[in-house]
């Protein structure tokens, strides 16, 4: 339960104080995730469109995206401790900063190398989102609310993913498509703003009452003080390697859908921008399901009193076997709406398994450790989304726009994934601290 303010001083009240402003600030996450997945979605709803105009080669446009998954790779690991440095009010800003002037960047590329140098600053800049938002609830909510905060600003991932098929169709048809970049990037923009005149730490925020500043300090993390885990030290844990590979093998499937099932669907199907919609958000939406599912499977699972290593494995199991749905696209010739069921049920079954594999960081690394092996875990996953952002630009073009075999790889990955996991952690419970 949200828990209000207690009676607000009139002193409190001349000082514009906010009733749970922490919620505020949440708010203002939740709005930078949202631009964010807008604003890297953008690309991949107009590839047809660009491809047609610019005559790109698919091969090209792996190379492009790529460039977008090097940028997140190289900050990934690094973005965390950045932020640490500069601190959250200068820090966070100057990173949704970077990315709206790359994502506006796009409007006046005008070849695949231009777009590529406009999409590797979007990488490195949107990188530092996660652990920006992650951070800040940890310095605005007690301990017993962060999972609720974390659940509301990570859903905006989501609804980005259903506005920008809504939104960018709606621009691109009035001004076209360079407009859509600038679009996306001027509301990440205006977030800056709003937060460089709004945010200050809470001890120092006049906004905060007093009241809600003890609630929030409540039960302070002593864990926080304790020191940072080196690298080499986690990376001597299997259960660190077990995290890594497995996002490495699994992290590109949801890059691949992402940036190439417009095109996909354009291709193969024939929905142009106007009718690309309502494919596209209901399989996101699917995925928030997933995403929600997936973590209750095994929570269900350790209420029935299973380990946390069979109720782990055995909820990523199911979830790579519901993506093996995926397999079976290419013999949906001519149904859409079967295909996108197909499609729909693997990326809700994506999510699920990612809401597990993060387990495997809390449950087997101490809380210093842990965001240095979520970094980590998003190098592997992004450097695995470079290598098959440029294996499957490749593909199409030896194949001549083949998608088959890319969904049948897709589809088996998290089997795959989890017989390495299981491979090197075969007894979870030795690894867990």
């Amino acid at each position: 339960m949200i828990q209000g303010n207690p009676v607000v001083s009139h002193t409190e009240t001349a000082r514009k104080v906010f009733a749970n402003l922490r919620w505020v600030i949440c708010g203002l996450l939740f709005y930078a995730t949202t631009v964010n997945y807008m604003d890297r979605l953008v690309l991949g709803i107009l590839k047809p469109t660009i491809q047609h105009d610019l005559g790109w080669t698919d091969g090209d446009y792996g190379r492009v995206t790529a460039a977008f998954q090097l940028g997140y790779a190289i900050m990934m690991p690094i973005a965390g401790r950045l932020i640490d440095w500069i601190g959250l009010r200068f820090g966070y800003p100057l990173a949704v900063f970077i990315w709206s002037l790359s994502s506006m960047a796009h409007a006046f590329a005008g070849n695949a190398f231009q777009f590529s140098i406009a999409r590797l600053g979007l990488g490195l800049g949107e990188a530092a989102n996660f652990p920006a938002a992650i951070k800040t609830v940890a310095d605005w909510f007690p301990r017993r609310e962060r999972a609720l905060a974390t659940g509301i600003f990570n859903s905006g991932s989501n609804i980005g993913a259903v506005l920008a098929p809504l939104a960018v169709p709606f621009v691109v048809l009035r001004f076209g498509w360079h407009a859509a970049f600038v679009f996306t990037g001027m509301l990440s923009m205006s977030w800056v703003f709003v937060w460089l005149l709004f945010y200050r730490e809470p001890e120092s925020n006049p906004r905060l009452s007093k009241q809600e500043l003890e609630l929030i300090r409540s039960d302070v993390d002593k864990s926080a003080a304790e020191q940072k885990i080196p690298y080499l030290q986690i990376l001597a844990k299997p259960a660190a390697w077990a995290f890594i590979l497995g996002k490495f093998m699994t992290d590109p499937v949801w890059w691949f859908y992402l940036f190439w099932l417009p095109g996909f669907l354009s291709v193969k199907y024939g929905v142009d921008l106007i009718h690309l919609g309502p494919p596209l958000i209901v399989i996101y939406v699917c995925a928030d399901f997933g995403s929600i599912g997936g973590g209750w499977l095994s929570s269900a699972f350790l209420k029935r009193g299973w380990s946390a290593g069979s109720a782990r494995k055995t909820a990523m199991l199911i979830c790579a076997l519901c993506v093996v749905s995926v397999v079976f696209v290419p013999l949906a010739k001519g149904n859409l709406w079967l295909t996108v069921a197909l499609i729909s049920i693997a990326a809700s079954a994506h999510q699920g398994w990612s809401a597990n594999i993060y387990t495997i960081a809390s449950d087997c690394f101490p809380r210093p450790g842990i965001g240095s092996i979520v970094g980590l875990g998003g190098l592997g996953g992004a450097l695995g989304g470079f290598f098959v952002q440029l294996a499957v630009g490749w593909w199409l073009d030896f194949s001549h726009k083949a998608y088959g075999p890319l969904f049948v790889v897709a589809g088996c990955m998290y089997l795959l994934a989890l017989l390495v996991i299981q491979l090197l952690i075969p007894n979870y419970e030795k690894q867990m601290v």
